[in-house]
C-alpha cells in the first residue's frame, strides 16, 4: 500500500510541474465584463524561459535549421498586408492580463534589439473580449501620448504583480496618472478617434492571423508561430528567426 502511496505522490508531482506557456482565445464575448481564467496550453518543455542571452538570441542559419509548416508553425491561408512591404515585418501579439505575455515581454523586446535593419517589430494587442478591448485601448492610448515603453511595462505589471484588474477607464487612468499623464490628457486621448481606429485595425489583424491565444508571434503577415507548437517561449524566437531568413531569401533578387 505505501509504494501504492508513493507511486500516486509522484504522479501528482509530475502533474503539478507541467508548465503552461499560453493563455488561449475565449470567442465567448457576450458574458461577463471581466474575461474569465484562461484556458492553458500545456507542453513538456521547461517551465520558465532561461534569461534571454546572446547566444539564445543569435538567429540560427535557415539552412542548417529543419522548421515544418503545420508542425513548428502555421502558414496562414490568406496573407495580412504589412505595414511596410519594404520591410520583414515581426508582429508580437499580447494580452496584458496574460502571465504568460508577461513572462515572454522581457525576452521578446531583447530578441527585438538583434534583428537587423530589414525587419520591422510592432506589437498588436489581442481582442476578443470587451475588458480586452480597454487594455487594448489602453495601449494605444500609451503610443498616442508618449512614453511608450514605461506605460507599457506598468501596465503589465499592475495587472500581473499588483493583480489589478483594470476592468474600467478609470481603473486604467490611475496607471496613466501615476506614471506622469495627466487625467484630461488621458481621458480625451483614451476616446479619441485615432485610437478607435487602431483598435478596429488591431481586431481586423487578429482576425487574419487566426490566433489561437497569446502570446504569438507573426512573420510578415504570412506566418503564426504559437508556444506550443514551437516548443515554448525561446523556440518561439527561434522559428520566427527561422521565417525571417525565408522571407528574406524569397525577397533576394
Amino acid at each position: 500500500m505505501r509504494q501504492l502511496l508513493n507511486k500516486l505522490n509522484k504522479l501528482l508531482l509530475i502533474g503539478l510541474l507541467v508548465p503552461v506557456i499560453g493563455c488561449e482565445a475565449d470567442t465567448n464575448t457576450t458574458q461577463s465584463a471581466t474575461p474569465p481564467p484562461p484556458q492553458v496550453v500545456t507542453q513538456q518543455t521547461p517551465t520558465t524561459p532561461p534569461p534571454a542571452s546572446a547566444e539564445a538570441l543569435t538567429p540560427a542559419p535557415a539552412a542548417t535549421t529543419a522548421y515544418v509548416a503545420g508542425t513548428h508553425y502555421q502558414l496562414l491561408p490568406a496573407p495580412v498586408p504589412t505595414s511596410d512591404p519594404a520591410k520583414i515585418e515581426v508582429t508580437e501579439v499580447f494580452w496584458y492580463g496574460c502571465s504568460h505575455c508577461f513572462t515572454f515581454e522581457p525576452l521578446v523586446n531583447a530578441w527585438s534589439q538583434t534583428l537587423a535593419e530589414d525587419v520591422v517589430y510592432q506589437r498588436s494587442p489581442a481582442i476578443w473580449h470587451p475588458t480586452m478591448e480597454l487594455h487594448a485601448r489602453a495601449y494605444y492610448t500609451a503610443k498616442a501620448v508618449g512614453n511608450t515603453e514605461a506605460l507599457h511595462k506598468a501596465i503589465f505589471e499592475a495587472m500581473n504583480l499588483k493583480k489589478a484588474k483594470l476592468a474600467s477607464e478609470d481603473e486604467i487612468a490611475e496607471v496613466f496618472v501615476a506614471n506622469g499623464v495627466a487625467r484630461e490628457k488621458f481621458t480625451k486621448t483614451f476616446n479619441s478617434f485615432g485610437v478607435n481606429s487602431a483598435l478596429k485595425q488591431a481586431d481586423a489583424r487578429q482576425r487574419g492571423y487566426q490566433i489561437k491565444g497569446t502570446p504569438e508571434i507573426i512573420v510578415n503577415g504570412k506566418y503564426r508561430v504559437a508556444a506550443e507548437m514551437a516548443g515554448g517561449h525561446q523556440g518561439m524566437l527561434k522559428v520566427a528567426d527561422y521565417l525571417i531568413g525565408v522571407e528574406r531569401q524569397a525577397a533576394a533578387p
